[in-house]
């Protein structure tokens, strides 16, 4: 019976420590504001008593880390992080899914964005039709879609601009200089025609 005793005068205890922690920082954020002191005490407690019952230890900790003193961030980044670490259970490109797992080994919502931006790339890469600059996109980043569809993109733009310019002799001297770089050709013409 003592043991109950303790724990439940422990618990009251901490649970009082949680309180006065959470109305200093309510006290923080609107000095002058009792109205929003007393919301954001509200809205930290509830986000207090949902963090303490979820269960991927993982994810919770994520949120603890990213945000010690504000409980209301930590179950927004609980809730994005658990959310997007289904999603990537869910994938079905493992080359991209590694390399979203490499570059963020331990946010789950950045792999998730890294894994939506490159598959949106890759398929962007399967459908374009400029061979000469796919080639040219390919082996300047050859494991990152996203660049590529830059690069892709960039240099087709330079290449339409170059074969609408109208100062000839320029476009050689630029075309002579970076044959095979049209973003380049383009800077060039620009820069000798001011």
């Amino acid at each position: 019976m003592m043991i109950i005793y303790v724990l439940f005068t422990l618990a009251i205890s901490y649970s009082q420590s949680v309180e006065s922690k959470v109305r200093k920082f309510a006290r923080n954020e609107y000095p002058n504001d009792q109205k929003m002191q007393e919301y954001v005490f509200n809205e930290q407690i509830s986000a207090y008593r949902y963090m303490r019952k979820v269960d991927d230890v993982q994810v919770k900790q994520f949120a603890q880390v990213e945000y010690p003193n504000d409980y209301s961030l930590q179950k927004y980044v609980y809730d994005n992080q658990l959310s997007a670490k289904r999603y990537m259970v869910s994938v079905s490109d493992r080359e991209i899914k590694r390399k979203a797992l490499r570059e963020y080994p331990n946010d789950y919502s950045l792999q998730k964005y890294v894994y939506d931006n490159q598959l949106s790339a890759k398929r962007y890469m399967v459908s374009v039709s400029d061979r000469e600059i796919k080639r040219k996109a390919l082996r300047e980043y050859p494991n990152d879609y996203s660049l590529q569809k830059y690069v892709y993109d960039n240099q087709l733009s330079a290449k339409e601009y170059m074969d609408r310019v109208t100062n000839l002799r320029i476009k050689r001297k630029a075309v002579r200089e970076y044959p095979s770089d049209y973003s380049m050709q383009k800077y060039i013409y620009d820069m000798s025609v001011k």
